[in-house]
């Protein structure tokens, strides 16, 4: 069922660990949490939600000159993809000199309308929008190994959540076909909303920013238990990870050739499964394949 996971030290840690699970915990208490971007599909050269809101951005600098010479709409208007990328790994290092102004211009890009108006405009996205280097859908951009691991866990009665930093709105079109992860099983970031007349529309005032010390607060409140599984990639996933009583994985991209290498942004994460024992997972010598 692991078919695209190489023998050794990291597919080892993961049967060993669900076998005593499944023996240990009755099927209610085998819960598993996945970041998304980074650790069930690529994040690289941006983030996916990114890219829907650069070309929100730009629309909306088209329609006001004004707009152009401001960040992020400058960045969008000019292609600058750069920007937007660094505005999150500062973020991972502490610094949200960029991320106060491209939170703003999140929660205004797609206010007052209804979420159903929402979710049509990222059907729309997802229906054409291609990754900038691979060359292949963003629907095609999950890794197999993940999906096979998501297979792998639910065979041996777990119940497997998202809790990821991105827009709860904007991963739940895709979380089902993509992951078999239904709706209601997704946690992340998010806006409040309102009701008016038969609607539910949106608001630009923030809810939650999934991320960091937020995660572990979020899914408690959202799944009411401890995962005894979790898989994260970056600095943003450390309290989730420590929050868990189980098995810890961390994705390290280390492979340029069917992938990315980087470790920025994961610094702080790495150095921290090093000393915890967590288990590293390598794409270079842990996957055999990584897309589809």
């Amino acid at each position: 069922m692991l078919a695209s996971w190489r023998d050794g030290p990291a597919r080892s840690a993961i049967v060993d660990f669900v076998e005593r699970t499944v023996v240990d915990l009755p099927p209610e208490e085998r819960v598993a949490v996945f970041d998304n971007d980074g650790t069930l599909w690529c994040e690289k050269p941006m983030y996916v939600q990114l890219d829907f809101l650069l070309r929100r951005f730009a629309e909306q600098a088209e329609a006001d000159p004004s707009l152009r010479e401001k960040q992020p709409y400058r960045a969008a208007y000019t292609g600058d993809l750069t920007w937007l990328g660094d505005a999150v790994t500062k973020h991972y290092r502490g610094d949200d000199s960029d991320l106060k102004p491209l939170v703003a211009a999140i929660l205004t890009s797609q206010h007052d309308i209804t979420v159903d108006e929402l979710a049509a405009r990222f059907d729309a996205f997802f229906a054409v929008a291609r990754h900038p280097t691979l060359d292949r859908p963003y629907t095609e951009c999950a890794y197999v190994p993940m999906v096979e691991l998501l297979r792998y866990l639910e065979a041996h009665g777990f119940t497997n959540y998202i809790v990821s930093g991105g827009g709860r709105d904007f991963m739940r079109p895709i979380s089902g076909p993509l992951y078999g992860i239904p709706p209601e099983r997704v946690v992340g970031s998010s806006v409040g909303l309102v009701y008016r007349e038969g609607h539910l529309y949106t608001t630009p005032t923030p809810e939650f920013l999934d991320d960091g010390p937020v995660k572990p607060a979020r899914l408690w409140d959202r799944i009411g238990r401890r995962p005894v599984l979790a898989v994260g990639n970056s600095n943003g996933d450390i309290e989730m990870l420590e929050f868990t009583r189980g098995l810890r994985l961390l994705v390290r991209h280390d492979d340029a050739d069917r992938e990315f290498d980087y470790a920025t942004g994961a610094e702080k994460a790495l150095a921290r499964a090093e000393e915890d024992g967590w288990t590293v997972v390598s794409m270079r010598e842990d996957w055999a394949n990584v897309f589809g």
